[in-house]
Formats: C-alpha cells, sequence, structure tokens
C-alpha cells in the first residue's frame, strides 16, 4: 500500500504565481507542471488522479509534493520578509530540478575561445583554399594548430552553432 501523501499548504501569492506559470506560454514546461501538481494537490486531489491528468507518473507527484511541504515554511518566511520578486525565485528554486550529473565537458573554456577565434578568421589566413569555414576544415586546422589533440566534425558544428534563443552567438558566416 503506498504511503501517505504529503499534505499541500499555499498561501494566496504563492497561489497567484503557481497560477500565472501554469496559465503562462513561456514558463518552462517543466515548471508550469509542477506547479499544477502544487495547484491540484492544494485542491485535495490525490497523487493518482493528478498524474492521470498530467501525463506524469505517480511517483514524481509524490515527489513534488514533498518537496513543496518541505519548504512551505521556508517560502512563508521568505514571503513575509523579502518580496515578491524573492518569493517567485523562491519557488523556482524549489520547483527546479536538481543539477544531473553527467560527463564533464570536453574541452576547456580557453580552448573553446581559441576554436571560435579561428572560425572568426579568413580561411586564406591559414592557407585553405576555402571562402567559408566548414566544420571539417576547422575541424583540421585547430588540430593542427594543437589547440586539441582532436576534435570531431560535429562537435566543431555545435560549439559554432547559434542558440536560437540568444541574441548573440557565433557563426560561421
Amino acid at each position: 500500500m503506498p504511503g501517505k501523501a504529503a499534505k499541500v499548504i499555499i498561501t494566496e501569492r504563492q497561489q497567484e504565481i503557481l497560477q500565472r506559470w501554469v496559465r503562462s506560454r513561456s514558463c518552462p514546461r517543466g515548471l508550469a507542471q509542477r506547479a499544477e501538481i502544487i495547484l491540484l494537490a492544494f485542491d485535495r486531489w490525490q497523487n493518482g488522479p493528478i498524474a492521470d491528468h498530467l501525463g506524469c507518473e505517480r511517483h514524481a507527484v509524490g515527489i513534488w509534493r514533498r518537496r513543496w511541504a518541505d519548504a512551505f515554511d521556508t517560502l512563508a518566511r521568505i514571503e513575509c520578509l523579502e518580496g515578491l520578486s524573492a518569493l517567485e525565485t523562491a519557488i523556482e528554486d524549489v520547483l527546479s530540478d536538481n543539477p544531473r550529473s553527467g560527463c564533464p565537458g570536453t574541452f576547456a573554456p580557453d580552448q573553446i575561445a581559441r576554436i571560435i577565434a579561428v572560425a572568426c578568421e579568413p580561411p586564406e589566413d591559414s592557407g585553405r583554399p576555402v571562402t567559408h569555414w566548414s566544420p571539417t576544415e576547422l575541424a583540421e586546422e585547430v588540430v593542427a594548430r594543437r589547440i586539441v589533440p582532436s576534435i570531431s566534425v560535429r562537435h566543431v558544428g555545435r560549439l559554432l552553432k547559434v542558440p536560437s534563443s540568444s541574441p548573440t552567438g557565433v557563426g560561421t558566416g
């Protein structure tokens, strides 16, 4: 038999923030879903129906309920002492994913900066018979210059890809 679900309590301000995130089109999907979990739990929904309604796992609903319940006193204190923007930040922290483990980066930031600097140079200056850098040409050049011992063409392409959400980025021309 499953354990007892954590009781969810929220204040009016917290509820307003959570409802705004649920309705927002610009709020990250995971954050909006977790906000909705808390709102439904506050409305006394059980974990199973919340999970079915939102298309997630019942176990996940329980995790977010517990995390909210554990953080409620801190959130209430922040709400009383620090104001609305601090409260919103604190709620986002409570409902954010924990950092995930993974491989460390393959290249140091200075190596990446040097690769990008080479990409900004005209290929003719390096004796390359092309007018624009291709990922293949650039990979060969940074290895030849001993910036990195080796690098795949695909990795060069990822480093130079212009992020769609960033107003600035590095491109190959």
